[in-house]
């Protein structure tokens, strides 16, 4: 006879391979055609709303890692509420607006001087949505799930319109105004720049000590003395009106070499060092606030430069004395207001100097360093010269250096509501804790927010001007705009003249003949995002305000999380956000930053690929994502083989379930064998640790927890054993029809807890499962963990057996390689407890043989021959009995039957019963 046949082995079609390049796309159309997202909020419909708000990437290129890291990270926590008692709806969006959009145009040769502005924006617009579609086809590829047939686009019309009324609603609180004053400025964009548009690289700078002659001492000073002051940006001399000190700090003349030099007294030393000063003489110290008013020479202009107060002195670098230019400096620019110095700015927005800068007007700002540094040398100002590299603030888009530069710009007075803000930070929930205090920090040191650039792709400043140039912000003319916006686009602004902008028959007391003319800068990019709050959250009817989640890398919190929690506390005093969860940089494999020019760039699209996007997804899930997190074809490698024994597992149960229906075949709890029951209270700690990891957001204690269970507690341990009973009993035994329901229990648990993570592999695997009602795993809900009856009487039984089970282990592959047996299948035991409650343990435990899977086990008092561990004393010994051909367990009892001689009794009266046909 052919024993095999005998044997209920594994059946299953569900595939050992997963294959998910190819399967993916198949998946995800299928998705597509059944509206699965739509059945999603159809089911459930009713619960609580939870609602995280998507940061709208921006619209150009290809998806990097950052973008996959983010929108994965934000489907986990949408796919988890949505089977976690939550109505969930996530709309995606996108950033359409700005610089890199003008430059692409530009660098596909379209010649935006051939066309008018408003052909010109048309053709951004087209680009841009181009650009959208591309990546929302690479983000659904992802396996992320959203409403993505009705996204939300910031250059739509309705969105717009919701901008102007929150622009709007500042200015009618009087939080928006126009002034001149130093901002970060762009020659290479040729606009002003935001704070969240600055980033900071490594610049080499000449860095001067330069002499001012004191012309008039105020009795003071005896008017032979020279200030001296330090500056890295020789090119701003030109604009030097002021020498600032601070009131308190003690000042001291130095006399050196018949000269005398006027320096902070605290900065003595590090002068001396820095202009070889050997033999320096104080003759004469002062409070900074006694020379107030002092006036001292320009270097090479016929002007004075006054010597005035300021607190923002310092003695940690420099001199003490700090050169003032108010065109080019925000604390130069308050300090000079209060003196009345005019804001002398002589470099234009392309960074050349002007003819307010007498002997360097045309020349690019930075290449007149040298020139100016010469006419120093040559009035015998420059004391010092050399080149230091530093920190110094870059245009985030062009990568070229800014400067500070005076213009008329629009602001928005953030220290008009700052308070308010800052109590919001208080009240939002922070993931991780830190960045409460970084955003906390940048909102509690801004002032202003700069809010108009000079270029022509964004949402336009809806403002009129009267012919006296007063600007004309109305809630009547906001309003009008803004429906004129909803109706037409924002492309009208520049296609229609400023009256027929206007309300019909407006009239103004700043234009009493009726002329108007209208604002050309467009709103910074950051306040058509940071306006999403109004124009989705409030705009949306399945969304609210605020949202409980707004989950965006790290370098939002000067962007999108800032932007928005100003614009949405001024308009309507709260946060538009509950909790705040930031996420880091993606990294290549040894830590660096992605770079072209390096080669070492991991893109999502050939993850996807070569493995599949549920590897990326497990990725995501596997990182410490609130760090920067690392990505190689090595750890992608890694990954996969978590994934292996993931989906091994799965199969595994899957084809013992071939004959299982839970309908007909489910064991009630109470009824379940010890053993099993032990597995269902472990699956409940399970359930109840993924279910708090996923609430607080903590991914990679769920991918750690559960591949651990996988592997140690069914692999290990359940799995392995139980195929002594799932193969070898009769169909309908009592102890395999209660493995079964249990493994049916972990299966369709692991697969709902993991679902939200490899959302493709659940549901196939979900299509496999006997019984199940719904058609997909997304249509059902989070397991709940449920309390079993003596619980945790029975967990701490067999927490205790498996503390022994591992002396056993290690007795066995000692065994196993001093060659005393090969599988531990050939093994007999004897324990020897070295307590009695370990004796009584193991008294009380039915089949430990099947359990430790040896062939036989004996529970001794005492043997001398056995070898000592933790728990118990071992003997193990090759089982004398011979091989039973259908279990392969050695047993006395083979040959006892005489109709099937080569089998245990066991195994022949099985055979017997359900298998006498068998040939």
């Amino acid at each position: 006879m052919d024993y095999k046949q005998t044997l209920l082995m594994p059946k299953t079609e569900f595939p050992m391979r997963g294959n998910l390049p190819n399967k993916e796309p198949k998946m995800q159309q299928s998705w597509d055609e059944a509206g699965i997202y739509e059945q999603v909020q159809k089911r459930t419909e009713g619960r609580p709303l939870f609602v995280l708000h998507d940061g709208p990437p921006y619209a150009n290129g290809d998806l990097h890692m950052g973008h996959a890291l983010n929108k994965i990270l934000k489907d986990f926590i949408v796919r988890y509420k949505s089977m976690a008692g939550f109505h969930a709806p996530y709309v995606p969006g996108w950033d359409t607006h700005g610089l890199p959009i003008e430059q692409a145009l530009a660098k596909k040769k379209v010649n935006r001087k051939k066309m008018t502005v408003a052909e010109f924006r048309q053709k951004c617009a087209e680009y841009a949505l181009k650009q959208v579609d591309n990546q929302r086809t690479q983000f659904k590829q992802l396996g992320v799930r959203g409403d993505w047939d009705n996204p939300y686009i910031t250059l739509n019309k309705e969105y717009e319109a919701a901008q102007i009324k929150v622009f709007g609603e500042m200015a009618r609180k009087g939080y928006i105004y126009k002034g001149l004053k130093p901002v970060y400025w762009s020659p290479s964009s040729e606009s002003a720049l935001a704070e969240a548009e600055i980033e900071y690289q490594d610049k080499r700078s000449a860095s001067i000590y330069v002499a001012f002659n004191v012309k008039d001492g105020k009795g003071i000073l005896e008017g032979d003395e020279k200030f001296i002051i330090w500056t890295t940006t020789p090119w701003t001399i030109p604009a030097n009106l002021a020498i600032s000190v601070h009131p308190e700090l003690d000042y001291s003349v130095v006399k050196v070499n018949g000269s005398k030099f006027v320096i902070a007294h605290d900065m003595l030393e590090t002068v001396s060092e820095v202009l070889d000063w050997t033999e320096a003489e104080v003759v004469k110290t002062f409070k900074g606030k006694e020379v107030e008013r002092v006036t001292t020479q320009h270097p090479f202009y016929d002007r004075e430069s006054l010597v005035i107060l300021g607190e923002h002195v310092t003695t940690e670098s420099g001199t003490g004395c700090v050169h003032t230019a108010p065109g080019h400096g925000e604390d130069d620019f308050f300090v000079g207001k209060q003196y009345g110095l005019e804001v002398l700015c002589p470099v234009d927005e392309k960074g050349n100097f002007t003819e307010e800068a007498p002997g360097f007007e045309g020349q690019f700002y930075d290449a007149a360093n040298k020139e100016i540094t010469q006419k120093l040398e040559e009035t015998g100002a420059l004391l010092k010269l050399e080149f230091i590299t530093h920190s110094y603030p870059h245009d985030w888009r062009t990568k070229k250096p800014t400067i500070f530069r005076a213009t008329n710009q629009w602001f928005a007075s953030i220290k008009d509501f700052r308070e308010d803000v800052l109590n919001e930070i208080k009240r939002v929930k922070w993931f991780p804790k830190w960045g409460e205090t970084r955003l906390f920090n940048m909102v509690r040191d801004r002032e202003d927010w700069c809010i108009s650039r000079q270029r022509t792709w964004g949402v336009p400043i809806p403002v009129f001007y009267g012919e006296n140039r007063t600007p004309i912000i109305t809630e009547e003319t906001i309003n009008h705009v803004s429906n004129l916006f909803k109706e037409h686009g924002s492309n009208i602004w520049f296609e229609w003249e400023a009256k027929d902008l206007l309300p019909e028959g407006y009239v103004s007391e700043h234009s009493p003949n009726g002329k108007f003319t209208k604002e050309t800068d467009i709103m910074d990019v950051w306040f058509d995002s940071g306006s999403s709050h109004e124009g989705v959250l409030n705009g949306r009817p399945e969304l609210k305000r605020p949202a409980d989640v707004y989950l965006e890398g790290s370098d939002q919190y000067r962007g999108w999380f800032n932007s928005s929690i100003s614009t949405s506390v001024a308009v309507t005093g709260k946060a538009p956000y509950d909790t705040i969860i930031s996420h880091g940089f993606a990294l290549d494999g040894q830590g660096r930053k992605m770079s072209k020019s390096v080669g070492n760039v991991v893109v999502p699209s050939k993850i996807m690929k070569q493995y599949g996007a549920d590897i990326l997804r497990l990725w995501v899930a596997s990182v410490d994502y609130q760090a920067d997190v690392r990505i190689s074809d090595e750890i992608i490698k890694q990954t996969s083989e978590g994934y292996r024994k993931i989906r091994n597992t799965f199969r595994f149960m899957l084809g013992n379930l071939h004959d299982f229906d839970p309908g007909e075949h489910r064991v009630a709890d109470s009824n379940l064998q010890e053993v099993d029951r032990y597995m269902l209270i472990k699956l409940q700690d399970l359930i109840e640790k993924v279910r708090y990891a996923y609430d607080h957001y903590e991914f990679s204690t769920i991918y750690s927890n559960i591949h651990n269970f996988c592997s140690i507690d069914l692999s290990s341990f359940y799995l392995d054993f139980a195929k002594d009973v799932l193969y070898i009993e009769a169909a309908d035994s009592s102890r395999r029809r209660s493995i079964q329901t249990v493994y049916y229990e972990i299966l369709t648990a692991l697969v709902k807890m993991l679902s939200p993570i490899l959302s493709h592999t659940a549901d196939e695997v979900w299509s496999y499962i006997p019984g199940v009602e719904s058609e997909s795993v997304q249509l059902t809900d989070m397991p709940e963990p449920k309390q079993m009856e003596k619980g945790q009487e029975l967990k701490a039984k067999w927490d205790a057996f498996m503390e022994v089970r591992d002396d056993i282990l290690k007795a066995l592959e000692e065994a196993r390689s001093e060659k005393v047996i090969g599988k531990s299948l050939e093994a007999s035991l004897k324990i020897v407890p070295k307590d009695e409650s370990t004796k009584q343990l193991l008294e009380g435990i039915d089949h430990l043989e099947q359990l430790l899977i040896v062939s036989a086990v004996e529970v001794d008092s005492s043997n001398n021959a056995a070898k000592e561990y933790d728990l118990v004393s071992v003997y193990v010994e090759k089982h004398p009995g011979e091989k039973c051909e259908r279990c392969w367990v050695s047993s006395d009892t083979v040959g006892e039957d005489s109709d099937y001689p080569e089998l245990c009794t066991r195994c022949a009266e099985v055979v017997r019963e359900h298998y006498t046909e068998v040939e």
